[in-house]
């Protein structure tokens, strides 16, 4: 009898844990953040008081709400050289302001995880990981890199960028510009034809695909909130209300 009990406890754990990585959601998405050497301690608070506030803006919220599951999930991570990726908040159904309020405090808290080169093949890579072990049913998958400058470490940013798109993943880019004369390295963060030509012509990819440029790092919080909607809002089937 006691056996049967065990038995019975495994396949009733078993089962929960099958209908939890079935759970829909309308969208997973990964913010992947660039915190190499050129994002200074400055600019690194102003990068996650902006992902902070955007994530639990009233339009981000709204769009959430209004998808045909009304929830997605997110996790938000880190990178600079290649090999330095960090989750710092896992995974996070978010439906309401509330469970956004909740994302947002844990980011905000968060210490930095490291400072390093610029490996954006290396940032692709290890968020793909992140949604290929994500447990939520979704017909749309999404990378939202940040970087603000070229890659300069690992393998080339194509081929990473290559990989993601053959597994059906979309991955767009929150460009964030550098004035020419505050930079210490111009040709990373400068490259010729401009960084989000650059980012255009070899990190995004997938349906839909876009860059957001953020005209200083000031300006993050509103490129990404803008950035969110627009990735929420091109859900099959989705509408805002009053539409």
């Amino acid at each position: 009898m006691r056996r049967v009990i065990a038995l019975l406890g495994l396949v009733l754990v078993a089962a929960a844990t099958e209908a939890r990585a079935g759970e829909p959601v309308d969208l997973v998405l990964v913010l992947a953040a660039d915190v190499s050497r050129s994002v200074t301690e400055a600019k690194f608070k102003l990068q996650r008081e902006g992902a902070a506030a955007a994530i639990t803006d009233p339009d981000v919220v709204r769009a959430i709400s209004a998808g045909p599951n009304g929830r997605i999930a997110v996790c938000f991570l880190e990178w600079a050289t290649v090999g330095m990726q960090a989750v710092v908040v896992e995974w996070t159904v978010i439906r309401d302001g509330a469970s956004a309020r909740g994302f947002s405090d844990r980011l905000v808290e968060a210490p930095r995880s490291f400072a390093g080169s610029t490996s954006l093949s290396g940032a692709i890579d290890f968020s793909l990981g992140q949604l290929e072990h994500a447990p939520f049913e979704t017909e749309r998958r999404v990378i939202d890199i940040s970087g603000d400058g070229n890659n300069n470490s690992g393998r080339p940013v194509t081929d990473a960028r290559d990989e993601a798109l053959a597994k059906g993943v979309t991955i767009n880019a929150l460009v964030i510009l550098t004035p020419p004369g505050e930079s210490f390295r111009p040709e990373h963060t400068n490259p010729a034809g401009g960084l989000e030509k650059y980012f255009q012509d070899n990190v995004i990819g997938g349906p839909g695909a876009f860059t957001v440029v953020a005209e200083s790092h000031e300006s993050f919080g509103r490129a990404l909130t803008k950035k969110l909607v627009r990735e929420i809002a091109a859900l099959p089937g989705h509408r805002f209300a009053g539409e």
